[in-house]
């Protein structure tokens, strides 16, 4: 009986270990599942109904769109009519891939202006101190306590003919008449960078944070000069909030509304701005909704891929 005894409470255990391994899982489950339900609901349902929505016509009704799926209860029959119309012509048109390629090019230089902007930002707040650390992260994150159309509205009074930017350099004799700088694309880089400036700095300050000093002193006394210790060390460690920091900010900034039709002239053409029209002024929503599928296409299809193209690298 002694002997069983030490089976036994094994037995016991490993049971209990099994029991903690399920709940774990459960857990974890629990944990991914929230999430997951979240983005279900509130982008991949919505994206289905615009997706459905950009396969109709478009019709003088309310909705403004010729239904997909018919029931004939006379007759019993039903008909699902799909046209792929819209879609042609987005490809046809040259209007539209103006439209692509100018929010692409504008929300890139936007992007590579606002990362040369805040890497030094996020580098002089990851090497503070404790107590300065904390009052430059709060000095970053105080435009968020404003309302965003406060902020846009307040450049527009900033770069005006006879705004504060103007006033100042004629003050200091730079200029002798007022520069144009509202609505152009100029006003439009200006907010863009302005706004999604904290969404650079944050993802970047992550990471050089958890930098360790110790890898440049090593490299300064391989007798690396500083700027060879940045390239070669800082810059390669610092790739990962790189990356994060311009999704941030690429993503949004292609997309944009408010910024170009409030700073942008007529001239500034932005998808967002199109798609507006589409909506609101044509009220042609098959063919928004065409765009709108097009354009997530075009943001998410290369993350998808390179996320796809790393785990295939890290897999063993």
């Amino acid at each position: 009986m002694n002997n069983i005894t030490p089976y036994v409470g094994k037995g016991a255990m490993a049971v209990r270990l099994v029991h903690r391994i399920k709940a774990m899982n459960w857990g974890r489950m629990a944990v991914i599942l929230t999430p997951t339900l979240w983005l279900a609901v509130f982008f991949f349902i919505p994206f289905l109904v615009v997706f459905k929505i950009s396969l109709a016509e478009s019709a003088i009704a309310v909705p403004p769109y010729s239904p997909l799926f018919e029931w004939n209860p006379e007759e019993a029959y039903a008909t699902l009519k799909i046209t792929f119309g819209n879609y042609l012509f987005l490809f046809e048109s040259r209007f539209y891939l103006d439209a692509y390629l100018s929010s692409i090019r504008i929300a890139a230089i936007s992007t590579f202006i606002t990362l040369v902007i805040a890497f030094p930002i996020a580098y002089l707040i990851a090497k503070s101190s404790r107590t300065r650390r904390t009052l430059l992260l709060s000095l970053v994150i105080l435009p968020f306590w404003t309302s965003f159309l406060l902020r846009v509205y307040a450049w527009m009074g900033l770069l005006k003919k006879n705004g504060v930017v103007n006033e100042f350099l004629m003050g200091l004799g730079i200029t002798d008449h007022p520069l144009i700088m509202l609505q152009t694309d100029f006003a439009v880089y200006v907010g863009i960078v302005y706004t999604y400036l904290p969404f650079m700095i944050l993802p970047l300050y992550t990471t050089l944070e958890k930098m360790d000093l110790a890898l440049l002193e090593a490299a300064k006394d391989l007798g690396a000069k500083p700027y060879q210790a940045f390239f070669l060390v800082t810059l390669p460690l610092a790739i990962p909030g790189i990356v994060a920091g311009c999704l941030l900010v690429f993503i949004p900034a292609v997309g944009e509304f408010v910024i170009p039709a409030l700073l942008g002239g007529s001239d500034t053409l932005m998808i967002g701005r199109v798609l507006w029209d589409e909506f609101f002024l044509n009220r042609d929503w098959p063919m928004a909704s065409a765009v709108a599928t097009v354009m997530l296409i075009v943001l998410v299809g290369p993350i998808m891929f390179i996320r796809s193209r790393n785990k295939q690298e890290d897999a063993p």
